[in-house]
């Protein structure tokens, strides 16, 4: 059964520049499908429109009939008193009014109880019924549950919420509806990892048909099963998940290549023939001129492909600073209070020269507040932060906040930098800032503009340790793999906040989880921490008995440059593991008669006993592939 039937709709806002142009496609009943395109290719619209927010220009829209359909960017307006408890609860309203009839006919049962009257209540009951009612407690505990809201925040009044809780808040009524069709227009940009977890489990389950726009590259790989993306305005299909589409697109870009360049060689071979015949004709044989002629015809109808286009690649890279030295960057004993309130205490980390760090945790744990008290935004309440006199920074904020928006593009670069117009504007080119764009006021810039254009500064700073935190939000897919290869090529420290499951994947080779006042310090790629999650539910502060480098890609291809720098990084970590081992043995003799302190520091040994296996079996690792590859050399 077809839910969504789109026959050939255009829509423009500018005259002359349609944004949607001729699109058709259908959606079969209990599809999931990912709706994809680079920002401003309709995708938003296509929803609108879908909706009837907004009507198409040409064109039919047809929803099944008696299918409910919902938006998660559709916030309808509540009253000021309204908490999001009663927001939610708005999602029940037609078993709202059947409890109120059931309590209606029951006073009305004590004085009148004929077999009307029942027949009616027993009819309602089974409405009520099979309508859910008796689950509704249970089915609002469990989105609640899975998206985070907690019992505080039910109590919020909705109209204090900032416009992300307020689109979180969206989702959960959305889901707690009795909808047919959903649409989710990035419905992942306000959850942290557990909440988006639960989604793509939730939506498996969902009975009903799924049209999502996400940049998140692990939920669509989880959630669909065919992807539609806009390209000047009409739909290209494609039968598979988000890695299927990747994969596919980049054949179907080949394909066009070869045939592009199969024509373009079949149409020089025939002017080059056409030429000979008009030059062989003017030296006295005038029929040729007939035969040129019929050539040049048929070249006007051979069919012709247009010339490919392809996303251009970021063509700068980190300026980078050499770091030497033993103590690259630790934290002891930090702690931050807020009033009576203790976001987290006594925690003390190393991060060693090479490392890459994902700071994961849920939504309020204290991880951006860490990250501002590392580069000193705020003040600890308590606790020592040591930076090697060589450590140079590269911090991209969540929000990022420029000192001076009123100034453009151009002009923001040539103060900031002291440089010459052309290198800014050679810079700016190099982040997809051309033409007229950079006299854009910088306040006139997007969420997603402003991080690019950041990042674009950062590039001609000598660092060599960046700090991001989530550097990959309100960036489409193509804006996130530029900052992926910028950070790719990038040969010092990172340590970065992110949501973003396949940025994590790709880099992280430690993972720092903050939860419960903490950081537990785990040593592995993502891949290995969520299988030892799984695997270890029991048991969450078990360390990873195995490191992975510090991209799967890096990984694959095995690069000797990057298993270099693998194996020093492991050398310097074992060599604090054994310093550490061996001040642990002095503290034993010292409390060798004070049995609980010395049963703490033992199980301190313990632990860091079996990180240093866990290295070591790494180390070893390494050195083998390095020694395989040098002998291949």
């Amino acid at each position: 059964m077809i839910d969504i039937s789109v026959q050939n709709i255009t829509k423009e806002f500018a005259v002359g520049e349609p944004v949607l142009n001729g699109l058709s496609f259908q959606i079969q009943s209990g599809e999931r499908v990912g709706i994809l395109g680079k920002n401003g290719a309709g995708k938003t619209t296509l929803f609108h429109i879908l909706t009837g927010e907004i009507e198409p220009d040409t064109g039919d829209v047809m929803i099944a009939s008696n299918k409910k359909i919902g938006l998660i960017s559709q916030i309808p307006i509540y009253p000021e008193d309204y908490t999001v408890l009663n927001v939610l609860e708005t999602a029940f309203a037609h078993l709202n009014v059947i409890e109120k009839q059931l309590d209606e006919i029951t006073a009305k049962m004590e004085d009148d109880s004929n077999n009307k009257v029942l027949q009616h209540y027993d009819a309602l009951v089974q409405e009520y019924d099979v309508s859910g009612g008796y689950e509704k407690k249970v089915r609002l505990e469990k989105v609640c549950n899975g998206l985070g809201i907690s019992e505080d925040m039910k109590q919020t009044m909705f109209a204090r919420l900032s416009g992300g809780e307020k689109t979180r808040i969206n989702l959960a009524r959305l889901l707690l509806v009795d909808t047919d069709i959903l649409l989710l227009d990035e419905p992942t940009n306000h959850l942290d990892l557990n909440a988006t977890q639960w989604l793509e489990e939730y939506l498996l389950q969902y009975k009903g048909t799924v049209l999502t726009i996400s940049h998140d590259r692990y939920f669509l790989d989880h959630v669909i099963s065919r992807a539609i993306e806009l390209v000047d305005g009409k739909a290209d299909f494609y039968e598979g998940n988000y890695t299927f589409y990747a994969i596919e697109k980049e054949k179907r870009f080949l394909e066009k290549v070869r045939q592009y360049q199969k024509e373009q060689a079949k149409l020089d071979q025939l002017k080059k023939a056409a030429d000979k015949l008009h030059l062989w004709a003017f030296m006295g044989n005038d029929k040729l001129h007939k035969r040129a002629f019929s050539i040049e015809k048929r070249m006007e109808k051979l069919q012709r492909t247009d010339k490919p286009k392809t996303q251009r690649k970021l063509k700068t890279k980190f300026e980078e600073l050499s770091f030497s030295g033993d103590d690259f960057f630790y934290v002891e004993h930090l702690t931050k209070k807020f009033e009576d309130r203790t976001l987290f205490s006594d925690i003390s980390l190393r991060i060693e020269s090479g490392d890459y760090i994902a700071l994961l945790g849920d939504n309020g744990t204290g991880k951006s507040t860490f990250i501002k008290i590392l580069m000193e935004e705020i003040l600890p309440t308590n606790g020592y932060i040591f930076k090697a006199p060589t450590l140079s920074i590269g911090y991209l904020p969540q929000q990022v906040v420029f000192t001076h928006p009123e100034r453009t593009l151009l002009d923001t670069l040539l103060y900031e930098l002291n440089c010459t117009s052309q290198l800014a504007r050679d810079q700016l080119a190099a982040f997809h800032f051309r033409g007229e764009d950079v006299f854009k006021k910088v306040s006139n810039l997007s969420g997603g503009e402003k991080s690019r254009l950041r990042l674009c500064m950062l590039m001609t700073s000598k660092i060599n340790f960046l700090l991001l935190d989530e550097p990959t939000n309100h960036l489409d897919l193509h804006s996130r793999e530029w900052i992926e290869e910028a950070v790719e090529e990038f040969e010092g420290t990172v340590l970065f906040v992110s949501h973003d499951r396949y940025f994590i994947d790709r880099f992280a080779n430690r993972i720092w989880t903050m939860k419960d006042g903490t950081i537990q310090d785990y040593i592995g790629d993502y891949k290995s921490y969520s299988a030892m999650l799984e695997n270890k539910k029991d048991k969450p502060n078990v360390l990873a008995t195995k490191k992975a480098s510090k991209t799967k890609a890096k990984k694959e291809t095995g690069g000797t440059k990057q298993l270099e720098k693998e194996l020093n990084t492991s050398e310097k970590s074992l060599h604090k593991l054994e310093i550490d081992l061996e001040q642990l043995e002095v503290e034993k003799e010292k409390v060798s008669d004070d049995y609980v302190a010395l049963q703490e520091i033992m199980e301190k040994e313990e632990i860091l006993k079996d990180k240093y296996n866990a290295l070591l079996e790494l180390w070893e690792e390494i050195a083998t592939k390095l020694e395989e590859l040098n002998n291949e050399n």
